[in-house]
């Protein structure tokens, strides 16, 4: 039960993301959103919280602040358009929902735009936060594309630790450090501008241009392969990105490089997910240089990023040089 209920909050969760980007108020109610799953109000709002961990009305009022501060930031209409459009009644009322939520009206934040902590979107089915494994079996065994690819130079902004290994450890771990925790750093970047893998949409794992990567540290964790590094977060600015950064976070040059890209394209999140991983783990080891003109990489600052997006892709892109 608990598993068909991650289900329908999920699909709560996109329903209202499309309804505020359609700019449908009127579908964005309890009553029409428990409507929509057949459940009564109290019900729905009580299961929300219980799967979500969040009371459902704060979950929507800041995610419609979430979007608004984007148009505020990026568009020049009007903020009472603005602020009708993302449901709110008044000029006045979307001052002060803003004010409490980011600690600065919406006029002076057009004006002197900075890092703020926005309500990115919830993953419900996220089975690193929620412990649900995968179910079911792997489809027949799609190629893994392998292929060269030269990145130009960037910035890389993000948050490290030599610690942990992997992304739900990378996680707890940083939650026991003030202000380094998950919503806090997922919410600083979505209101970061110009990030250069950003799908839109706000998301994290790069639909909303946030991805996880690997630094070659010498002091860093040795990881499967042999390569001390170290886990980071964060996200790709353009080299010449000169806006103000978020205090609590690192920023990096990243030279132009070659890099070797293994990708997996679309996936069933629900059934395939640890199955994909394995097999792309698989494609990385058994990969042979040998045959080409390239070898990995593994000198000190080198980046390696994790691209996942079920819907698109699911790829590693390790740096490598020439022989």
């Amino acid at each position: 039960m608990e598993t068909i209920w991650r289900k329908l909050i999920q699909e709560i969760v996109d329903e209202i993301d499309e309804c505020i980007l359609k700019g449908d108020g009127e579908t964005l109610t309890l009553r029409s959103l428990a409507q929509k799953l057949g459940y009564s109000e109290f019900y729905t709002t009580r299961k929300f919280r219980e799967v979500s961990g969040l009371r459902l009305r704060d979950y929507l009022r800041r995610r419609r602040l979430a979007f608004a501060l984007k148009e505020v930031r990026d568009s020049e209409r009007p903020l009472l358009e603005i602020a009708l459009d993302y449901g709110f009644s008044s000029h006045e009322a979307f001052t002060r929902a803003f004010r409490a939520a980011y600690g600065l009206t919406p006029g002076a934040y057009r004006k002197h735009p900075r890092p703020v902590v926005l309500r990115t979107k919830i993953h419900p089915f996220d089975r690193y936060f929620l412990g649900l494994g995968e179910i079911g079996m792997l489809k027949p065994e799609e190629d893994i594309k392998v292929y060269f690819v030269t990145i130009p130079a960037h910035k890389f902004l993000y948050i490290e630790n030599r610690e942990s290994n992997g992304y739900w450890d990378f996680w707890q771990k940083q939650s026991a450090i003030p202000g380094q925790d998950y919503e806090t750093i997922c919410g600083l970047l979505d209101s970061v501008p110009g990030k250069l893998d950003d799908c839109g949409g706000g998301e994290p794992n790069c639909a909303g241009g946030q991805i996880m990567a690997y630094i070659n540290d010498p002091s860093g964790r040795l990881c499967d392969w042999g390569i001390p590094r170290t886990e980071c977060w964060g996200a790709r600015l353009a080299a010449d990105y000169a806006g103000e950064l978020p205090a609590q976070m690192l920023c990096r040059d990243v030279p132009a490089g070659e890099y070797i890209v293994f990708e997996h394209g679309p996936f069933d999140y629900e059934q395939e997910n640890c199955f994909v991983e394995e097999k792309i783990e698989r494609a990385m080891a058994a990969f042979d240089y040998a045959q080409t003109d390239y070898c990995l990489d593994t000198a000190p600052g080198r980046v390696m990023y994790f691209y996942y997006n079920p819907e698109q892709y699911f790829k590693y892109i390790r740096p490598v040089r020439r022989r």
